[in-house]
């Protein structure tokens, strides 16, 4: 699967700069394509060389957590929900706790200790995986619960709505909620769907509503705050939440006498080894995505989806905003400069920049975390990841285009 979609995304980059070249006549878009596969070649480094120190903390601490038996006890509290959605993970299997901890840090928005939590949870999988080049069950339902995981606050997302002078950066709240919600739920019920997962189970129909409880009752305290105070609580509860996690860690250790430093230091040098291994998938999937965006072909497909539109006789202020919503799944810089794009061009506070937020803040980056995960523990083969996944970002686009004229005509 992995190997299509690569050869996929050349030859339709090729096909796009070939038709730009040789019937609309640009002479720089075969230059810029090559451009770009050094450009890409260079940010696979930057990114893998930013992610080693943020990978070597995390993954100490992870194993200290392990040294202490506390993802352990988190994985037997979980076992009767994940019992249920990957039924071939053993109970209480820390597998389930770093599945846990890397859920949670996604939906606080702590970007830097969420990836190598999941980069650990995907370790722990892979340890139970039979065939270790095959994505398991187990694997691509997280995978697809990680690209589509609900952000409880885009704090990214509000500061650019300010930088490019909104009226209200953080009205976008709710919408970004919605749609992030239905992106989750849909990636959810597709793999469901594919590996017969059984959603009616009565623990699992009460882990969703209280989790669905728990979701309102902070949206209800989230919605009576201020910008400033939105903006204060993200970043206290944020650092609070991080300073718990390694004071906890570190507490229990002294506690029950285990030698923290030598768990460190072991956990630390796996991170090492794990970044030095990611870096051949990284790249392979950054030059495509990089090839790509060079080729035009996006912008292609935004023409004939206004076309259509047109034919159709349908309002077509949503394809303004498509460039970020049709770049996420490919590069969440990318995404990001075309929100910023968008703004600066329409306003923040225009349809289009209101719905380029949303877009940002609702859908991930799904092949850059496919590549990321799956090429940490080697799969070669991510079966119906790719297809579950890009379910989760369609879902969260359509759910945002239709809460934005919901919301702002």
């Amino acid at each position: 699967m992995l190997n299509r979609l690569w050869l996929a995304l050349f030859f339709l980059g090729a096909a796009g700069g070939l038709w730009q070249w040789l019937v609309d006549g640009n002479q720089q878009v075969l230059p810029a394509m090559i451009a770009s596969l050094f450009e890409m070649a260079r940010l696979s480094v930057e990114i893998v060389i930013g992610l080693l120190g943020v990978l070597a903390l995390w993954l100490g601490l992870m194993r200290i957590g392990e040294q202490t038996g506390l993802i352990q006890a988190l994985s037997r509290g979980l076992t009767p929900l994940f019992s249920r959605l990957m039924p071939e993970v053993p109970a209480g299997h820390p597998a389930l706790g770093s599945v846990t901890l890397n859920l949670a840090a996604n939906a606080l928005g702590l970007d830097n200790a969420a990836t190598p939590m999941g980069l650990k949870a995907m370790q722990d999988l892979q340890s139970l995986n039979p065939t270790p080049s095959v994505a398991s069950n187990a694997q691509i339902l997280f995978l697809v619960l990680n690209t589509s995981s609900v952000t409880l606050l885009p704090v990214t997302v509000f500061m650019y709505r300010a930088q490019q002078g909104a009226a209200h950066p953080t009205d976008v709240f709710i919408p970004i909620l919605l749609a992030t919600c239905a992106s989750t739920l849909a990636g959810l019920l597709a793999v469901s769907l594919v590996q017969r997962i059984n959603l009616l189970n009565r623990v699992v129909l009460l882990w969703g509503a209280a989790l669905v409880a728990g979701l309102l009752a902070l949206l209800a305290y989230l919605m009576s705050l201020s910008a400033e105070a939105l903006q204060q609580f993200s970043t206290q509860s944020s650092a609070l939440v991080l300073f718990a996690v390694v004071m906890l860690f570190l507490g229990l250790a002294w506690y029950r006498g285990v030698n923290a430093y030598d768990a460190f230091i072991a956990g630390a040098g796996e991170g090492v080894k794990l970044v030095v291994t990611l870096l051949p998938y990284l790249l392979a999937m950054l030059l495509a995505i990089g090839w790509l965006r060079g080729s035009g072909a996006l912008e292609a497909l935004l023409a004939l989806i206004r076309s259509l539109c047109a034919w159709l006789q349908l309002d077509d202020r949503f394809v303004d905003a498509l460039p970020t919503a049709l770049m996420k799944p490919l590069s969440g810089s990318g995404a990001r400069a075309m929100m910023v794009e968008t703004m600066n061009h329409y306003g923040a506070d225009s349809f289009a920049g209101r719905l380029a937020a949303m877009f940002q803040g609702s859908t991930e980056t799904t092949f850059y975390v496919l590549a990321v995960y799956f090429g940490s523990v080697g799969i070669r083969n991510g079966r119906h990841a790719v297809a579950c996944g890009l379910t989760a970002d369609v879902a969260g686009i359509l759910t945002a285009i239709a809460v934005a004229y919901l919301f702002y005509g």
